[in-house]
């Protein structure tokens, strides 16, 4: 799956997962941008910054037309900016809420809408980053899971809408264990517990998730559009398999 030649975007792309995708482009040859509101207290050793508030929609349009300029091309926009605080529904104010659907649905089509033209010249691609709490009740994170519901839908039909110039996906993510999975599920026995509910028996790491989105992004996925590729482990383990076990052992 090489990308030499090619140029990413990476939106959020300065920790977790989105620095885990940039380092799966790097490693696959490609020339690497990423950016955020503010610059990375760990930088991405290969990658450059170029900052960019996708809360102002006049600000993309420019941050796009700059890559373009600096690289000569655009051939990938990965979107994987987002963020899921944990807040029921009943407690937590509309404008909150809101903040949530534009951060996670509203941006990704703010900075999909600008780095078009350039995409389509070099008929490039789009990765959407999912959660599978856009395909399952998401109690706690409601607001997040329907952005990430919308967010499949948008993917399917820009797929459909800009065919065939541009390629778009989305790549489905389940549990990964980034630099702050321990403000979910505390020190490592908790981490290992929350794996135990995965079929695989752990979660995923960011470069897991760096290289499903290079292989959506590369000519191997060339027939592969308006797709939604599940990195989830195969998803939760169902109780039963759990209750069966326990009793085997018995």
């Amino acid at each position: 799956m090489e990308l030499h030649g090619r140029v990413a975007v990476v939106t959020g792309g300065t920790r977790g997962v989105g620095a885990g995708i940039a380092r799966a482009f790097l490693r696959a040859g490609a020339r690497v941008v990423i950016c955020a509101r503010r610059p990375p207290g760990t930088p991405v050793d290969g990658a450059e910054f170029i900052p960019l508030d996708l809360g102002d929609p006049a600000a993309a349009g420019p941050f796009f037309d700059t890559v373009a300029e600096r690289y000569g091309r655009l051939d990938t926009l990965v979107n994987n900016a987002g963020g899921t605080p944990h807040r029921l529904l009943a407690e937590g104010a509309a404008h909150h809420h809101a903040r949530v659907v534009a951060l996670n649905l509203t941006a990704p089509l703010t900075a999909s809408l600008a780095a078009r033209p350039h995409l389509r010249d070099a008929r490039g691609s789009i990765v959407m980053i999912g959660s599978v709490s856009g395909g399952r009740a998401s109690p706690g994170s409601a607001a997040y899971g329907a952005a990430k519901a919308g967010l499949e839908s948008l993917a399917r039909s820009m797929a459909v809408e800009w065919a065939p110039e541009v390629r778009v996906n989305t790549l489905v993510l389940g549990m990964v264990r980034t630099e702050l999975a321990h403000l979910h599920y505390g020190d490592e026995r908790g981490v290992a517990a929350v794996g135990r509910t995965v079929p695989l028996g752990r979660l995923a790491e960011p470069a897991e998730a760096g290289d499903a989105a290079v292989f959506l992004a590369s000519e191997r996925a060339a027939y592969v559009s308006g797709a939604a590729l599940h990195l989830h482990g195969g998803g939760e383990r169902p109780a039963f398999l759990d209750a069966a076990t326990a009793h085997r052992e018995d």
